[in-house]
């Protein structure tokens, strides 16, 4: 099993769902985090960024805080191993616009996972 962990711009939470949903990928957990890479000019990517105008409010008034800290979504997902690059594939196909700020996806061993309801583990327990 693998954790494929992506962290991806706001405004693409609800296209990645879907998107992951058709390619049979369902269970996920969601939560908003704050970073950034190794941007230069921030400014330059606030104008590329193509979001809507309240996130765009929200990086402007980070920015004029100081924080430098540009608003993101991560998306935790757990699958079999067979199932990895399927994930890979489906986020990149709707994430990728050739800009800076498009995400990161990283791919990380599980040992075992648990069902507290059920004791399942393991595949049964995803």
């Amino acid at each position: 099993m693998k954790e494929v962990m992506a962290i991806i711009r706001m405004n693409k939470v609800n296209v990645t769902k879907k998107a992951l949903s058709e390619a049979g990928i369902s269970s996920m957990t969601a939560r908003k985090v704050l970073g950034r890479g190794k941007m230069v000019n921030v400014h330059s990517i606030i104008d590329e960024l193509a979001a809507p105008e309240e996130v765009a409010g929200k990086i402007a008034e980070g920015l004029a805080q100081g924080s430098r800290l540009i608003p993101k979504r991560m998306l935790n997902i757990i699958v079999p191993d067979d199932q990895v690059q399927k994930v890979i594939e489906t986020i990149i196909k709707v994430n990728q616009e050739g800009h800076s700020g498009d995400g990161k996806i990283f791919v990380l061993p599980i040992l075992d996972v648990v069902r507290v309801r059920t004791c399942e583990r393991g595949i049964d327990a995803i």
